[in-house]
């Protein structure tokens, strides 16, 4: 299948509630063979997968078709708000179940993908917690899906070791690691490998299943237990799809209620707007909220990709302490504490310079970034490498002290934050080389991804798929508006094809021919054109991404 014809399936709306499900109850294995998937897909695992797929998978589609009904509103006018129907919850007083205390503690995070040797070095590092990512930092092919619930079953029981082949050098975990936290899939990403009634089930739903199957018994026997980071949720509806899934499984496995935790990402526009709603409905399980601030950045361009009059400049220029991304970290954090939930920040996506006065000026923004988010009142933050750790760390520890979390900051002195201060975009200028960067950022990730790579440091930053969207939808946005940049050079179709060749060359000069040639950069620049040219705005660049990448 082409880039073109891949983008014209996923710029269509997903799946209606219509969709006719097939009668047969088959739970299919259709990828290929991984080394020790047996391990994993045992007859319990798959009993557990397909009873839920039975109960759950049906109204996935309705869930999505809502998205593109309140989009189409959006389109035509219609403003994100704050939805009257449920104010009872905003003004009621309840609060969340509670949490564990493994979980009252969160001031740093690290993230990353399930490779053997990124879990070890995550789980050693001076950190509070890891987030063990599904999700936007892994391009899911189907033997890096598999063998990272390997790894994290191993991780779980202490068994896991990684011995590098082209050094030697040996790892394996501390006497104390991290505490382990799963990211799942978003609703809108399938697994095409397993198939339930003759249809690719949701791949949140297998990383789910898989991981809770395997490392609950575990996870709670160690004094922890089955935590997940839930992303992209869109509305209170989901949240609340998510809460029977846990529930169905906690009846399942004679769990008290509220065993299974979770953390749910707040990174979409119309998701901000209902977070009271969000806690309300997984009360019983949910521990915190977090700003995933670059997923935000991209769904405030995507949602409001009709409004001429919202959009964004460089994305350089869009930093936390604009004021519509104040709005939302500190709407955040009043909201999840009036209710006993943690705040969790966002990511520094910096990673350590190799010059000591460069690190220097990498620790410096570090610092300024999660002072920030500290002062605001957030509870913790995340980091993508474990070499900014003791930075944040130590912020976090003069903020927090001797506690364990900020959850005495109510916040409530604050003005009510009104819809218009979330949705008012931030000054800046469009600029060629931030357009170029832009460019030259996509082009090298989309590459790395559909190659296997979901994770890749790109100037000095740690790019994953929530900030290669935000690059080639800040550019989709300036062509359908018909922006200048600031040298008066208009924005158009042909602009960006001619500045895509051109980055494309130099790519290839600062790579070197022979990595050029041997990835798939041609590939990656035809799929940067698709989506970047087409007058309808593709979801996720990783729909049709996910077509291209290796079984």
């Amino acid at each position: 299948m082409t880039a073109e014809q891949l983008v014209a399936r996923y710029a269509k709306s997903q799946p209606s509630a219509d969709t006719e499900l097939p009668t047969s109850a088959e739970l299919a294995l259709i990828g290929p063979e991984v080394p020790g998937q047996d391990t994993i897909f045992n007859d319990g695992a798959l009993s557990l997968l397909a009873a839920l797929c039975e109960e759950f998978t049906q109204e996935v589609p309705e869930l999505l078709s809502k998205r593109q009904q309140r989009q189409q509103r959006i389109d035509n006018g219609e403003l994100p708000d704050f939805l009257p129907e449920t104010r009872a919850i905003r003004d009621g007083e309840w609060s969340i179940r509670g949490m564990p205390d493994d979980l009252k503690d969160r001031r740093v995070e690290i993230t990353g993908p399930v490779d053997r040797k990124m879990i070890i070095n995550a789980l050693n590092a001076n950190v509070k917690v890891f987030m063990a990512d599904f999700e936007d930092s892994l391009a899911p092919s189907w033997e890096k899906v598999v063998q990272g619930q390997i790894n994290l079953r191993d991780a779980v029981r202490g068994d896991i070791s990684f011995t590098a082949e082209n050094t030697g050098k040996h790892y394996s975990l501390d006497e104390d690691p991290a505490v382990l936290i799963c990211r799942v899939r978003g609703l809108h990403l399938k697994e095409k490998h397993v198939e339930f009634k003759g249809e690719a089930i949701p791949g949140g739903l297998f990383d789910f299943a898989m991981y809770f199957y395997h490392n609950y018994h575990q996870l709670l026997t160690k004094g922890s237990g089955p935590y997940f980071y839930i992303p992209k949720l869109e509305s209170h509806v989901e949240a609340r799809w998510w809460a029977k899934v846990f529930a169905f499984v906690e009846e399942r496995f004679c769990l008290k209620p509220g065993t299974i935790k979770c953390t749910c990402l707040i990174e979409t526009l119309p998701a901000v707007f209902e977070m009271d709603e969000i806690l309300y409905e997984l009360r019983s399980n949910i521990v915190a909220l977090n700003c995933g601030r670059w997923d935000y950045i991209f769904s405030y361009i995507k949602t409001l990709k009709k409004h001429a009059e919202r959009v964004l400049p460089d994305r350089q220029a869009v930093t936390m302490d604009t004021p519509f991304l104040s709005a939302y970290s500190r709407l955040l954090v009043k909201t999840c504490h009036k209710r006993g939930a943690l705040a969790m920040g966002g990511m520094a996506a910096f990673i350590p310079a190799k010059t000591p006065e460069a690190n220097e000026q990498v620790l410096q923004k570090v610092k300024g970034d999660k002072e920030l988010e500290a002062r605001n009142g957030h509870d913790g933050t995340w980091v993508a490498h474990p070499g900014l750790a003791d930075t944040a760390m130590t912020i976090f520890n003069d903020y927090i002290g001797a506690g364990t979390n900020q959850l005495h900051i109510t916040r409530d002195v604050d003005a009510p934050i009104l819809a218009d201060e979330l949705l008012t975009p931030c000054e800046g200028e469009r600029t060629e080389d931030g357009m170029r960067l832009n460019i030259r950022i996509a082009l090298q990730y989309i590459e790395a991804w559909i190659q296997g790579n979901g994770c890749v440091p790109i100037y000095g930053l740690m790019e994953d798929a929530a900030t290669a969207e935000i690059s080639r939808t800040s550019i989709w946005q300036w062509i359908q508006h018909e922006k200048s940049l600031s040298n008066g050079k208009l924005v158009t179709k042909a602009l960006f094809k001619e500045m895509l060749s051109e980055e494309l060359a130099n790519v290839e000069q600062e790579l070197g021919s022979a990595r050029f040639n041997q990835g798939k950069f041609n590939q990656a620049a035809c799929l940067f054109d698709e989506i970047t040219t087409s007058d309808e705005l593709v979801d996720f660049l990783t729909l049709p991404g996910y077509e291209l990448l290796t079984a």
